[in-house]
């Protein structure tokens, strides 16, 4: 009966995400769509249905439900945190909603945002995150905000990045500042405190500096051992912990700090980016995992071209991704042994979407190539420009694509 009901709720999951896209990489937590009949090549001229100037600055993803799409902004000084709702066939914007107003902004880097955390989105409302400015609820008709909780403060040093995920009454943020570094779930209805786990990570033991404790990571909810298990990486160490209730589950060592990637996962293995000094990739089995399973259960490592920023995606046998600077790479998800690498750009930010067959890759400069990965030699099947360039991840609706640009949001269609 389990089974079944865990059957039924994937199928809901997948019949929807054609039409919506709830969160950040959408309903498979790892950019994959369903849909068809998706553009591989447009311009300014050309595939563009609608194109609308998003106030302030902001770098967090769209997310869609029925007719609207939802992301963050900011005002430059971090004086006002908004939410924006645009009207997915029109591009007009409908609510535009100060939800918080810090008197006194925290510190970010100049490449980061104030609005860098991607919106979580169901029927009837959007979940937003500032990071350490606040978490909130609004109504998705009215864009009333119906809870705000302060609560979870850190000092996030270089400004927010984690984007919130829903598990069933629960909203779950990762939060892993220089100062504290914990994981928290919210009750989605009331936004109260539901629990609260500090990561076993001992940073004083190991004298480990402030700066090198951060990360920046969005968790992953996925079905180990017939119970959904959070997959969620942090500085040093990645952890599975219980969905329901947060109890830590396992842990595993790496060597880094500053996390940004999400981990993706397949059959009982998460594959994890490990962030600063130097990037690499780690194959960890999470299957039957209990406590610290440094020693016992890494299947490989990859220690070169592995990005800091953008997300991998699994497809099949094989894991893509692109690193920052602009190397589109394709390599075996058992081995870790390279296939192919090509270059796509020269910097990136946003993860690549895959859809019909074709791996989407976005630059900082404006700049998709659509690639067909192929068997040992990927084909370019369609190169683009738009202004602006991507630092957010795209989203994806029925034949569309939903694409934000450091001033814009397009949608984009043949």
């Amino acid at each position: 009966m389990r089974f079944a009901l865990c059957f039924i709720i994937v199928l809901a999951t997948a019949s929807s995400g054609e039409e919506n896209w709830p969160q950040f990489r959408g309903a498979s937590q790892e950019g994959h769509s369903d849909a068809t009949g998706l553009p591989t090549a447009w311009s300014e001229s050309a595939g563009v249905k609608w194109k609308t100037a998003i106030p302030g600055v902001g770098w967090s993803s769209p997310v869609i439900w029925g007719g609207q799409v939802w992301l963050t902004t900011a005002t430059p000084d971090g004086k006002s945190r908004r939410a924006i709702c645009v009207d997915k066939n029109t591009g007009r914007i409908v609510h535009d909603v100060e939800v918080f107003k810090p008197a006194v902004p925290e510190l970010k880097n100049a490449f980061n945002s104030y609005a860098s955390p991607t919106p979580v989105i169901e029927a009837g409302r959007v979940y937003v995150s500032f990071g350490t400015a606040g978490q909130a609820c609004l109504d998705t008709s009215s864009g009333a905000v119906l809870w705000r909780n302060e609560e979870l403060r850190i000092d996030h040093l270089e400004g927010p990045g984690s984007s919130p995920i829903l598990y069933k009454n629960l909203y779950i943020l990762d939060c892993d500042g220089v100062d504290a570094q914990f994981i928290a779930a919210l009750d989605k209805e009331t936004g109260k405190i539901a629990w609260k786990t500090r990561r076993s990570y001992d940073f004083e033991g190991k004298h480990i500096m402030r700066p090198m404790r951060k990360a920046y990571c969005t968790p992953t909810v996925s079905l180990v051992d017939a119970k959904d298990q959070i997959i969620s990486a942090g500085a040093k160490r990645v952890y599975g912990y219980d969905a329901e209730t947060g109890r830590e589950i396992w842990c595993c060592d790496i060597p880094g700090f500053s996390l940004a990637p999400r981990p993706v996962y397949r059959e009982g293995v998460v594959y994890v980016c490990t962030g600063h000094m130097k990037a690499e990739m780690f194959a960890i089995r999470i299957a039957g995992a209990r406590g610290n399973i440094t020693e016992t259960n890494i299947l490989w490592t990859l220690i070169q071209g592995v990005p800091l920023k953008a997300s991998p995606t699994i497809v099949g046998e094989r894991v893509y991704y692109t690193t920052d600077d602009g190397i589109a790479r394709c390599i075996e998800r058992a081995t870790g042994r390279p296939v192919w690498q090509k270059r796509v750009g020269t910097a990136f930010s946003a993860s690549p979407l895959y859809a019909e067959g074709n791996l989407y890759f976005f630059s900082e400069k404006g700049q998709t190539v659509v690639l067909k990965p192929g068997g040992d030699t990927p084909e370019v099947v369609g190169e683009s420009a738009l202004e602006g360039g991507f630092l957010a991840s795209p989203a994806v609706s029925e034949s569309a694509l939903y694409l934000r640009s450091k001033t814009h949001l397009y949608r984009v269609e043949k």
